[in-house]
């Protein structure tokens, strides 16, 4: 029994059970669970009492750091539970109602709905958590009104949280990518190249993440829907039903709702949010970095602490509106004011418990060693250094994909792609082969049911989980499909520009396609497709 355990590639059994039992079963709590188990089953060697210490490390391990509480998580959890209070209270202040009357009045079409929504995500580019939840939360009653699928919001908004903010420079990723990167350069004997210098370099080379926001809006121009995506579009289009009936998250459709109220019932606290979350990352930037230097405060702020001081005062912010407009209704009580915390709290239950899970099997995942064990497999394979960056891409989309982190496939590739390409005596790549890692790890981040961000945008949107992540798939794979024949063409050739040409061919062969051979669900766009929901 010890030595089966023992196999060498035992560490992949784990994510991949956890996988399949996703698409098997679109219980993602309950997969969850037994990967979970199985990955502690798998540490412990098959010790039962040590597997069941070893769940309720990890547990605890998530909640308490030392003797006190991990604010990473714990706080993170509060974060979403301030944001279903913060929306529950927004509901019943109209302000949701309020600002949708008011954007059916600027924005017209369906198309334009689902615009607003991908410019939005390009536009919160602090950080990704930040972006999912909050783009979700403005568009979606826009979207709703539009018959526009909450499988489609979900995309939208997933599509721009990663990508996005792993190609801005003055964001969360930003910072810690740069850092990363710093000793590889010296290394490679590139010290006249600065950090922010090789991040800025590494942009036009993200090929997966610039692909993804390129098929984003050629979908939204072209309603390009295809095979999930179609049933789900077709079904909001012709019947109004936005959601599978299996819906695994609550909403606040049954509040009560004030009569009179005005956009900025719902338009202020989520400014207050943002303001907010601006603030305690710029406090939180000095205190740590100890300078008033906008790249020094991007790196050494916490983003936990940040979203805390935003939550609560865009908590605070909807409360004082929801009392503004409903005072002189005596429909609204103090029962009122207790439902709104009570069913705010639990529309996130579900995703918080999720989340959780989620972090316990990238916790055990880690431990395992399955990203070191496909790392070396990179490091020990026998390849040409050409179609290194084209290798490590795809070694970073399945690591991505199995522990559920792009962060976790940032800190282990990273490394090993500089170090590969330093032995190798190939300067020229390192960049290349860096980017790949990125845009392995935001494709992972996409396709995984274990992802944080993913679930987030899932959570943003009010979409079933693993309908969002099985209808984003196929968009995802044809944005890596594209991204991979690139990462080949930079890696022979070792010029961006031909890349990129290659890459913009590629698209302009696929637009062509799609307006050529493609039957969209919807065609009309006019306002006769609005629907109460």
């Amino acid at each position: 029994m010890e030595q089966f355990l023992n196999w060498a590639y035992m560490p992949l059994i784990p994510p991949l059970l956890t996988l399949l039992l996703v698409l098997l079963t679109k219980r993602v709590d309950l997969s969850l669970g037994i990967g979970i188990l199985t990955s502690a089953f798998v540490i412990t060697n098959g010790d039962v009492l040590g597997t069941i210490q070893k769940i309720w490390d990890a547990f605890i391990g998530l909640m308490i750091e030392g003797n006190w509480l991990n604010t990473w998580s714990a706080y993170i959890l509060i974060f979403l539970a301030l944001l279903g209070i913060m929306s529950a209270f927004m509901s019943m202040s109209g302000g949701a109602r309020a600002f949708t009357n008011w954007a059916l009045t600027k924005i017209t079409t369906r198309r334009g709905a689902t615009f607003l929504t991908g410019v939005l995500g390009v536009v919160v580019f602090i950080d990704d958590y930040f972006s999912a939840i909050i783009s979700g939360q403005v568009a979606k009653p826009l979207t709703d009104k539009y018959k526009v699928s909450r499988a489609k919001l979900a995309y939208l908004v997933d599509t721009t949280a990663s990508p996005v903010s792993v190609i801005f420079p003055i964001s969360s990723w930003g910072a810690t990518i740069m850092g990363l990167t710093a000793p590889l350069l010296i290394a490679a004997g590139l010290e006249h190249i600065s950090p922010f210098e090789s991040f800025m370099y590494m942009i036009p080379l993200n090929f997966y993440s610039i692909a993804a926001l390129t098929l984003m809006f050629i979908v939204i121009f072209t309603n390009f829907d295809i095979m999930g995506m179609r049933r789900e579009e077709e079904r909001a289009f012709k019947t109004g039903i936005l959601r599978d009936e299996g819906m695994d998250l609550t909403e606040d459709d049954d509040l009560p709702t004030a009569k009179y109220s005005q956009k900025e019932a719902l338009i202020v606290p989520l400014i207050g949010l943002a303001v907010g979350v601006l603030v305690g990352m710029t406090i939180t930037g000095i205190q740590e970095g100890g300078s008033l230097n906008p790249l020094t405060i991007i790196e050494n702020n916490s983003i936990t602490h940040a979203l805390i001081l935003g939550g609560i005062t865009g908590v605070l912010l909807s409360i004082y509106y929801y009392y503004k407009y409903t005072k002189d209704d005596k429909a609204f009580t103090g029962k009122s004011t207790l439902l709104g915390f009570k069913e705010g709290f639990m529309a996130m239950l579900g995703p918080m418990t999720v989340l959780t899970l989620a972090w316990m099997t990238g916790e055990l995942i880690s431990e395992l060693g399955t990203g070191s064990l496909l790392g070396a497999m990179v490091q020990n394979s026998n390849i040409p250094a050409q179609l290194i960056p084209a290798i490590v891409f795809i070694v970073a989309c399945i690591m991505a994909v199995s522990t559920g982190t792009s962060w976790g496939s940032f800190g282990i590739l990273v490394p090993i792609a500089g170090n590969i390409i330093v032995t190798l005596e190939e300067p020229a790549l390192l960049l290349p082969s860096l980017a790949a890692v990125l845009a392995g790890g935001v494709f992972g981040d996409h396709c995984s049911p274990i992802s944080d961000s993913t679930i987030l945008s899932s959570t943003g949107s009010g979409s079933n989980h693993i309908t969002h992540v099985m209808t984003q798939i196929p968009y995802a794979m044809i944005a890596a499909i594209i991204s991979l024949i690139s990462f080949v063409v930079v890696g022979y050739t070792e010029s961006t520009w031909i890349s990129l040409i290659v890459f913009a061919a590629l698209f302009i062969v696929l637009f062509v396609l799609i307006k050529t051979i493609y039957n969209p669900v919807v065609t009309a766009e006019s306002k006769e497709e609005i629907v109460e929901v």
